[in-house]
């Protein structure tokens, strides 16, 4: 073999497959089609968000590296959902484009083990028997032959673009699309269909009429989104917000028509979180505006985002309609809005290791999967890495349950439900998101990732002591005991006097930072460490609860299915069922009372078919 792993792509997932594979100790390639567009930002240049931000941060603790790329380069922070409860609060940060790319291509660059490449992989090296894949052949002729293959092509594969009447190949503008692999994929019998994205017009900052918007300021204490640093010194840059309204609606309604999506050019389904101005003005007729927000792409460049206003309409439609948005009105498009339709692999070919079913060696991870976002990507990304590195060792895969990390939500919707259009990842996919904050990815996941390998000894003995410390607080704070003086300087204690802080905390009035003056110990440790005590004592309860509900599920994922049953030769179980099974082939009976339209007579079935199987 040339190499042990191949990865195929240099976006977001490429990137971390490649890092984990090379930081496992294992000869790696990366292939890309331009060393120039490594670590793109193709959208907004911003890393996480709701539900988002709590992957960034569980990508960290397992040791990828998108959390500490982000924090290298972001220029305005933001933690939303802050007057909500915890389990929805998530971090968000703008990031410098350019910057975010170049010290992406230098972080792989100056990794030990991995080596970069640049051509377009069109095909793969498959065994004689059709069963296992063993390398790739480039555009070039070149043939690399590996133990295990991850590919990442993203929005790449078989790519057009299309704005208003004009379409061409491409998976962005200006850049190539990935040619030939979409088809091998298909001769090789695999279930490839069209998805759809979209982008919109970039703008220049010497054109925007900022005094027409609102100004939207990121918070001074940027929170670290890697686990290494205690805090960030960047700049911070204020973006801005602005609407669309009747005049912006009517011009795009009369040339509705002119759009290739609603003119049929497009085949392939949008993402129906994040739809396109025109999906926004036909669907929602009622709707009086849309929000703009206006964003920077980076300390040295002058071009600005408009997020919320992606469109595919033809470029003279966009500057008409662009400018009739207040502090728009004298705008240079430096971009386009487009749209990108691409191949992606359904992926219920996937075990929830994001190996495939059908070739052994070959793992697929990030939007090539039918995801959206870079978040998302990454997390794939690491994972796909990460267990094609454990295959490669000869030892099972590192699978993340539902109740312990969002990235275990994220693939097993993938690998369970398949997807028809762009999956995004919400707090409300999680059934126990109170356990997932992402203060506590560490708490869920270093230890896994320092077990594995890719997680550092330095990392892991911070760790340690970071959950030494919090014990002691909360120690701390059960045993001192609220005293009659204490009420009297603080009145929202009187009702817990001979009660410990920790019982007082669990009142939503009661906070501990306000508890420091009484107890001046306290202020020696870390806010973040403070916070974290104080929220696991306030929703002490709700977790335990949470614990009990997961116990439950987890007894289902410890009844192991074998991929190779034959469920026709099962009595008992619907013929809807059958078929799922045979499509789904889950790895536990957990996996299979997720496939929707299982009923619990067919799940009963598979619990008697394990017990005599353990019991004969």
């Amino acid at each position: 073999m040339d190499f042990d792993a191949i990865v195929i792509g240099a976006g977001h997932s490429g990137i971390e497959a490649s890092l984990a594979l090379a930081r496992l100790g294992f000869s790696t390639l990366l292939v890309t089609q331009s060393l120039d567009a490594v670590g793109r930002l193709s959208c907004n240049p911003a890393v996480g968000g709701l539900a988002k931000g709590n992957l960034v941060r569980e990508i960290d603790a397992l040791g990828g590296e998108m959390a500490k790329l982000a924090d290298r380069t972001l220029i305005q922070f933001r933690m939303l959902n802050r007057s909500k409860g915890p389990a929805v609060q998530a971090p968000r940060a703008q990031t410098d484009k350019e910057a975010y790319a170049l010290l992406a291509k230098h972080t792989l660059e100056a990794e030990k083990n991995l080596s970069l490449f640049q051509d377009t992989v069109t095909d793969f090296i498959v065994n004689a028997a059709g069963t296992a894949a063993e390398g790739v052949v480039t555009a070039r002729g070149r043939r690399f032959a590996s133990r295990v293959t991850v590919l990442t092509t993203g929005t790449f594969m078989e790519a057009a673009i299309f704005i208003g009447e004009y379409s061409g190949p491409g998976g962005r503008l200006g850049e190539p699309a990935a040619e030939g692999l979409g088809r091998s994929l298909r001769r090789l019998g695999f279930d490839v269909g069209r998805l759809k994205t979209g982008t919109p017009a970039r703008v220049l900052r010497r054109s925007v009429r900022f005094d027409e918007m609102d100004e939207q300021r990121g918070e001074d204490v940027a929170l670290p989104f890697s686990f290494a640093y205690d805090r960030i010194e960047r700049p911070s840059v204020p973006c801005w917000v602005t609407y669309t309204n009747a005049e912006t609606h009517r011009i795009i309604r009369e040339n509705i028509g002119r759009s290739p999506l609603y003119g049929g050019k497009i085949v392939g389904v949008g993402p129906r979180y994040c739809p396109s101005i025109e999906d926004k003005v036909m669907r929602f007729p009622d709707r009086e505006r849309h929000q703009i927000f206006v964003e920077p792409e980076g300390l040295s460049t002058e071009e600005m985002y408009l997020n919320g206003i992606s469109s595919s309409l033809p470029e003279e439609v966009q500057d008409r309609f662009l400018r009739t948005v207040p502090g728009l009105k004298d705008i240079v498009i430096a971009r386009p809005g487009y749209a990108v339709e691409y191949d992606y692999l359904n992926p219920l070919q996937l075990y929830p290791s994001l190996e495939t079913k059908r070739l052994a060696g070959l793992f697929v991870a990030g939007q090539t999967n039918g995801t959206s976002g870079y978040e998302e990507a990454a997390a794939q990304g690491l994972m796909a890495g990460l267990n094609a590195g454990l295959k490669l060792r000869g030892e099972p895969p590192l699978i993340l349950s539902r109740a312990e990390a969002y990235i275990g939500v994220l693939i097993d919707d993938l690998v369970t439900l398949g997807t028809t259009e762009p999956y995004r990842l919400f707090t409300s996919r999680a059934e126990h998101r109170l356990s997932l904050r992402h203060d506590t990815a560490d708490a869920r996941l270093l230890e896994k990732g320092y077990k594995t390998g890719l997680q550092t000894k330095e990392a892991h003995e911070r760790f340690l002591e970071k959950r030494n410390k919090i014990d002691t607080i909360k120690a701390l704070l059960e045993k001192r005991k609220v005293k009659t003086d204490d009420a009297t300087r603080r009145t929202d204690l009187e009702k817990f006097v001979s009660k410990s802080f920790a019982y007082a905390l669990k009142d939503p009035a009661v906070k501990l930072e306000d508890l420091i003056e009484l107890e001046p110990e306290l202020a020696a440790f870390p806010p973040a460490w403070r916070g974290q005590a104080e929220l696991d004592l306030k929703y002490e309860g709700y977790i335990k609860k949470q614990e009990n509900e997961v116990e439950r599920v987890k007894r289902l994922e410890r009844l192991a299915l074998s991929p190779d049953i034959d469920y026709s030769s099962l009595d008992g179980i619907s013929k809807e069922a059958r078929e799922k099974f045979a499509k789904v082939r889950p790895l536990s009976v957990g996996q299979a009372a997720r496939i929707p339209g299982v009923r619990n007579a067919d799940i009963a079935v598979l619990i008697v078919h394990v017990t005599k199987r353990k019991n004969p």
